[in-house]
């Protein structure tokens, strides 16, 4: 395999939405100020070193080994077609997925859609620019490693008294010494006291290492800054849209997309807060997408499909100006398409399903353990608060009503306001964002299937 660079697309200059992601994310850069968030702190890379070692049961669904071999699949990203992460739609309609949306090396690959391929190419571009625009600001204040951000996003940090490098200040690897990495926010391979490195095979079944999607030569992140996550912005991005798109499997497209988000600890490649901070960012991009936010739609967004998590991309654009008409066109193509090959009806291909997430009480439980990891409380005013979604985020709710048309935004935002996650988070602190992080997809979704499906005269669905 040819050594690929994993560092992000540099950018001349933060758009408005990137300097909304930068500012939600922030918080963490100040976590060094208190003694809440120093606790924080210590509490990452402890939480991170025991899933890492595979000391937290609750955070897989597999025997360890397994969810170890799977962690080194999911290491290679899919975004150009979500392949990877389709098993979530079920061992019918996910195989019926795969089979024609496919990678066959690691530059080339189908989609079972141009409909879908667009959504999927515009969606993931525009959370990945998001992600992308926190790697290096966190890490040392540029834009690329080395050119300065804006003055707006300058003051970000300035505004809240935060510093840059603060996973590399707290682990005793500060940008530049030895072991850590040039720019600063050194990865959980670099920070770890010890850490399980293992064998096996990856995306294509060709022999691997943990290792070589950490040092090479399948992805090189030794100078690659942590903060936030990525792999799991592309995660929860792209299942989102597939849980969207099918929403007989919302709860189980959001397992996978958490699923995926803690396989970036077990392999070594994050902390627990990246995670998180991924999770939030892919939510509130997609969010303000659905809710068809200007600021979001109506660009020329190259196709992000790349052969490593954050570089080359290819030459082709893809251009959204109405995304609900565009999710419409492309759920028409993928139902057609799954309806046609698996004979039925979705819904009951759906409901065929013997794969690992075909258990609701496991996945529950899974993904409330995702929620925050463990991770102590950073603002202690925040923990026993219920945050009002529909008036701090109110663009939220779209998260449901894109799948489930029979609610209203102002339901929807309850429904979320009634199963968010626990209050006083390190991203927390009374934001937009903040109540994104809170936001528990899983319970929510599961709520919401149940009220359609009585709107609609139905039993509601399993969980």
């Amino acid at each position: 395999m040819a050594l690929c660079l994993a560092a992000p697309i540099p950018a001349v200059a933060q758009s408005a939405p990137n300097l909304a992601a930068l500012r939600g994310l922030a918080p963490v850069s100040a976590l060094g100020g208190s003694a809440e968030g120093q606790a924080a702190l210590a509490a990452n890379l402890r939480v991170t070193g025991d899933v890492q070692e595979g000391g937290v049961p609750a955070l897989r669904l597999l025997p360890l080994a397994e969810q170890r071999q799977f962690a080194l699949r999911d290491s290679f990203i899919t975004d150009g077609n979500a392949t990877e992460l389709a098993d979530g739609l079920g061992s019918t309609l996910g195989a019926l997925y795969q089979d024609t949306a496919r990678y066959t090396d690691p530059a080339t690959f189908t989609n079972v859609a141009p409909s879908v391929a667009d959504l999927l190419g515009y969606t993931n571009s525009v959370a990945k620019s998001d992600s992308n625009a926190g790697k290096y600001f966190f890490a040392n204040a540029t834009t690329n490693g080395k050119d300065s951000v804006s003055a707006a996003a300058s003051s970000i940090l300035t505004e809240i008294g935060g510093t840059t490098d603060v996973f590399g200040k707290a682990y005793g690897r500060p940008a530049g010494t030895p072991g850590s990495n040039t720019h600063g926010n050194a990865r959980p391979f670099q920070t770890l006291p010890q850490l399980f490195a293992y064998r096996g095979t990856d995306y294509f079944g060709r022999a691997s290492h943990s290792l070589d999607w950490l040092r090479g030569p399948g992805m090189n992140l030794i100078d690659s800054p942590s903060y936030p996550s990525g792999h799991t912005t592309y995660g929860y991005t792209e299942s989102l849209v597939l849980a969207i798109l099918v929403p007989e499997r919302y709860q189980q497209m959001i397992t996978r997309a958490a699923e995926y988000g803690t396989h970036r600890i077990v392999i070594g490649a994050h902390y627990a807060m990246d995670v998180l901070g991924g999770r939030a960012t892919a939510l509130h991009a997609v969010a303000h997408l659905l809710a068809n936010d200007p600021a979001y739609t109506g660009q020329i967004r190259r196709n992000p499909a790349v052969i490593n998590a954050m570089s080359t991309a290819t030459k082709e654009g893809v251009a959204v100006a109405d995304y609900p008409a565009a999710l419409r066109a492309a759920r028409a193509d993928l139902t057609a398409f799954l309806r046609d090959r698996c004979g039925g009806t979705v819904a009951a291909c759906a409901a065929a399903d013997t794969g690992r997430f075909r258990d609701p009480a496991a996945n529950a439980a899974f993904y409330e353990a995702t929620q925050t990891y463990g991770l102590p409380v950073v603002y202690p005013q925040r923990a026993k608060t219920v945050e009002d979604v529909g008036r701090r985020a109110p663009e939220a709710g779209y998260l449901l009503t894109a799948a489930f048309p029979s609610l209203n935004l102002t339901e929807a935002n309850a429904i979320l306001t009634d199963t968010q996650g626990p209050g006083g988070g390190f991203l927390d602190d009374g934001s937009e964002f903040g109540a994104y992080a809170r936001l528990n997809l899983y319970a929510a979704a599961g709520k919401a299937a149940a009220l359609a499906a009585t709107r609609q005269g139905q039993a509601p669905a399993s969980p």
